[in-house]
């Protein structure tokens, strides 16, 4: 295994890990919820915290599971594509949305990377009645998200040359000599 694989193979599990704690955040937005509604419409005491803190929970597992998700092949996808072109070029397709998608993370970190810097070091608060230092929290937040995602973006790129190396051997040692002196 090369040391490329080694780090792919690495920065999988770091977002397989990531992604199932992530899931601790979305029980906890569902728990939080279920409290508000019954706050409001039980007692008539409804809380000024909640609805800001389940949409930061929500943000962060959403931002920290695009790892995860990328990882797994569970993005949406226009899969009426995939079944109208040929497998080969389904592929070469594959790539070259990894490439995009490559480009497009690494420019929403480029331009998230200073607001997210002043925001957390101005302690940017939401302005809100309850007024959580949300901003300060999220923008850098997203930044990381962003990296991770980046990362598993270009550790799918490694896993899809190793799957045409692959692909390659095996169609390679499946013909016989006498279908190699055919060619």
């Amino acid at each position: 295994m090369s040391f490329l694989s080694r780090l792919a193979a690495g920065m999988d599990r770091i977002s397989a890990f990531i992604g199932y704690a992530c899931a601790v955040l979305f029980f906890a937005c569902i728990v939080l919820s279920a409290f508000e509604v019954v706050m409001r419409y039980v007692f008539n005491a409804p809380t000024q915290w909640t609805f800001e803190t389940v949409m930061a929970i929500c943000a962060t597992g959403w931002v920290l599971t695009s790892g995860y998700v990328t990882q797994r092949k569970r993005h949406i996808a226009i899969t009426m594509v995939e079944l109208l072109v040929p497998a080969h070029v389904w592929k070469k397709m594959e790539l070259v949305s990894l490439f995009v998608a490559i480009f497009a993370v690494g420019a929403l970190i480029w331009a998230a990377w200073e607001p997210a810097m002043m925001a957390f070091h101005s302690f940017e608060r939401s302005g809100s009645s309850f007024n959580p230092p949300l901003p300060a929290y999220l923008k850098p937040i997203l930044v990381v998200g962003a990296g991770l995602y980046l990362l598993q973006l270009l550790a799918n790129v490694v896993h899809w040359f190793e799957d045409r190396a692959r692909e390659r051997d095996s169609g390679a040692s499946s013909t016989t000599p006498a279908e190699k002196d055919a060619d």
